[in-house]
């Protein structure tokens, strides 16, 4: 990434970037957006820098500020399971926070330490297992809201009160505790195709084709995605959802 462009992504402060000297510190955190994770890192690398580097990426392995250990910086990372819409400068906000965390062992040390101290809980994500961990992480956060966003679409096109969405998302809430809490967590799902109802599936996805056609897919393979679920933990609600099965089936 040439200099200019690195600067624009960091909004400007390659001055500061250039100016950069941690090695009087004991550790280097770089909460940076991830396209320009590396070319900072190699930026760094040019210099001394403090002996432990962390990144908070959730996507990249440790591997990704690598060239830090030119300058003898064991490097790793300490991702937060957590959103962050607006800066949260009270360290309460990290208590309960799972973090994600690898890299080399005095980086681990400071990660696993770093989380505690905050009153968080860290877990080991290897390199290999590192994009399906974060996969994971924005199926549970955006992939949540994405649904919720659908919902709220769905009653807006139909007339409803934007009020509603409040419920729909109380709804989420008491679910996603029910969740917290149950394992294996697709036993906490319920609903009409939880409980095989052929009758009240069909009648909605027929409603929804009318009046939001394009959301249509979306539900038909969420419901079968459920059934597939439920029958990997035991939860399988036999002729029931054999039968929805086999409408889900034929609607493809």
């Amino acid at each position: 990434m040439r200099r200019n462009a690195l600067a624009a992504a960091l909004g400007g402060t390659a001055v500061e970037l250039d100016a950069l000297d941690s090695s009087g510190s004991d550790l280097l955190l770089l909460a940076v957006a991830d396209p320009v994770l590396r070319p900072v890192a190699a930026r760094l690398a040019t210099r001394r820098q403090a002996p432990v580097v962390l990144h908070t990426s959730g996507a990249a392995p440790a591997e990704a500020i690598a060239p830090l250990r030119d300058q003898a910086c064991a490097v790793g990372s300490l991702h937060p399971l957590k959103s962050f819409p607006r800066p949260l400068p009270d360290a309460e906000e990290g208590r309960g926070v799972v973090f994600g965390v690898d890299g080399d062992t005095e980086a681990l040390t400071a990660a696993h330490g770093l989380a505690s101290a905050v009153g968080g809980r860290s877990v080991v994500v290897p390199p290999g297992a590192r994009l399906a961990y974060h996969l994971a992480a924005t199926l549970a956060s955006g992939g949540v809201v994405t649904l919720l966003a659908a919902a709220d679409e769905i009653a807006r096109r139909h007339g409803l009160d934007e009020s509603v969405l409040a419920g729909y998302v109380e709804l989420a809430r008491g679910s996603l505790e029910l969740a917290e809490t149950t394992r294996p967590v697709a036993a906490a799902i319920t609903g009409p195709v939880a409980r095989g109802d052929v009758e009240t599936v069909s009648a909605e996805l027929t409603a929804l084709a009318e009046r939001v056609p394009e959301l249509g897919p979306l539900v038909a393979e969420l419901a079968r995605t459920t059934l597939r679920l439920l029958a990997e933990v035991g939860e399988d609600a036999g002729a029931a959802h054999t039968g929805l099965r086999r409408f889900l089936a034929e609607a493809e």
